[in-house]
């Protein structure tokens, strides 16, 4: 791969920040009509307790009100503008992270560098993206109690860590048995190395399920499924967008006569 940290720290912001507003048009139009829906829900449901309650405070109403509609402090239009600058920063700082793994790895492989690129984008997202998510799965409003906000931010996090073990050990026995005979091994064996650190961890780390159950089945999925394509966007334009800016800046320069 060739080129300085610098050059390739450039080249990681870029790529990160065209992930992360590829990432932030993909929650919009997949994971925006879900979220209304459940705000809906999370409304309508602070406001059931409070139509029998004449006797409550004017206090008590002002707390049964709901942060998520057009009195919050950020309304829901400038939550969804939000949203795109959310995303092209976390698409810039991963992309940052992004290239600084591939300016250390790149010494130790022999792979080419489109193809490190979008081997690091696959293998980020399963440390990041994938093992977190199946451990602990995005909810949508009116889903989790806010009094465990805190341990669950921790719980995710442990996650995290614990996806970037996985993914360093397979990639230690990979190169462990890279001279092996057996092309079997050499693919399946770091694969079960990956699974068995991150099965384990999943039985050491607690179980979370705040879902109450009367909230609809359907929302729910469909709310997990566009959090999870916003994951797969993120990473899959992050490493092809890597991979051919890499490749752009790798060609030979045409002299013309």
């Amino acid at each position: 791969m060739p080129g300085t940290f610098v050059q390739l720290l450039l080249r990681g912001l870029l790529a990160g920040l065209i992930a992360g507003l590829l990432a932030g048009a993909v929650a919009f139009v997949a994971g925006e009509p879900h979220i209304e829906s459940a705000i809906a829900l999370e409304e309508a449901a602070g406001a059931a307790p409070s139509l029998g309650a004449a006797e409550h405070s004017h206090d008590a109403e002002g707390a049964a009100g709901h942060s998520h509609g057009d009195d919050a402090t950020v309304n829901r239009s400038g939550q969804k503008a939000g949203l795109f600058l959310a995303t092209a920063l976390t698409g810039l700082a991963v992309g940052a992270l992004f290239a600084t793994v591939l300016h250390f790895a790149r010494r130790r492989t022999n792979l080419s560098a489109p193809v490190l690129a979008l081997t690091g984008a696959v293998l980020g997202w399963l440390a990041i993206g994938a093992v977190p998510f199946l451990k602990y799965p995005a909810n949508p409003p009116a889903v989790g109690d806010p009094d465990t906000i805190d341990q669950r931010t921790w719980l995710w996090a442990a996650t995290v860590v614990l996806g970037l073990i996985a993914v360093a050990v397979a990639v230690i026995v990979a190169k462990a048995l890279a001279n092996n005979e057996f092309r079997t091994v050499r693919l399946v064996a770091p694969a079960l190395a990956f699974l068995i650190v991150v099965s384990l961890g999943y039985l050491v780390l607690p179980t979370i399920d705040e879902v109450g159950e009367d909230f609809p089945a359907t929302l729910l999925w469909d709310f997990r499924v566009s959090s999870f394509a916003v994951q797969i966007a993120l990473w899959a334009t992050l490493g092809s967008a890597f991979a051919f800016l890499t490749e752009r800046a790798s060609r030979p320069v045409r002299v013309v006569a």
